[in-house]
């Protein structure tokens, strides 16, 4: 694969290229099995990480289009693609669930209520979590 940094994510996506958008925190590739779909990564504390080290790009974790058809699971690792093991429909569900706590977890730690946030006390009882599913 190559990559391309760019501004905005071009409509019509070249096979092979990952599409780069630093400014909106997003990286959009067509599908490495070739079904054509476009895959969108979003880049976040709770989504996926990049890593550009002056040739080639790398995300993390592994990309599992489960909603696809296709169902393809891979890593995109120094600009290479990276084949991973299919996901059985239980193992999917857990990694989900996972993925939702961990959101829940980090967001629940970074969030200070405005109320308290004048009175000096940033201690919660967990009464203002959101969940994000």
């Amino acid at each position: 694969m190559i990559h391309k940094f760019v501004e905005y994510i071009p409509e019509d996506l070249e096979d092979g290229v990952l599409y780069v958008s630093i400014a909106y925190a997003t990286v959009v590739h067509k599908c490495c099995c070739g079904c054509g779909n476009e895959v969108v990564t979003p880049l976040s504390p709770t989504d996926w990480k990049l890593t550009y080290d002056g040739r080639s790009i790398s995300l993390y974790p592994s990309i599992g289009n489960w909603s696809l058809a296709c169902g393809s699971h891979y890593l995109i690792k120094n600009n290479e693609v990276i084949w991973a093991g299919q996901w059985s429909d239980r193992r999917i569900a857990a990694g989900r669930l996972l993925e939702s706590l961990e959101k829940q977890e980090y967001y629940r730690e970074s969030y200070v209520d405005p109320g308290q946030e004048e009175s000096g006390n940033e201690e919660t009882d967990g009464s203002n979590i959101v969940v994000l599913l």
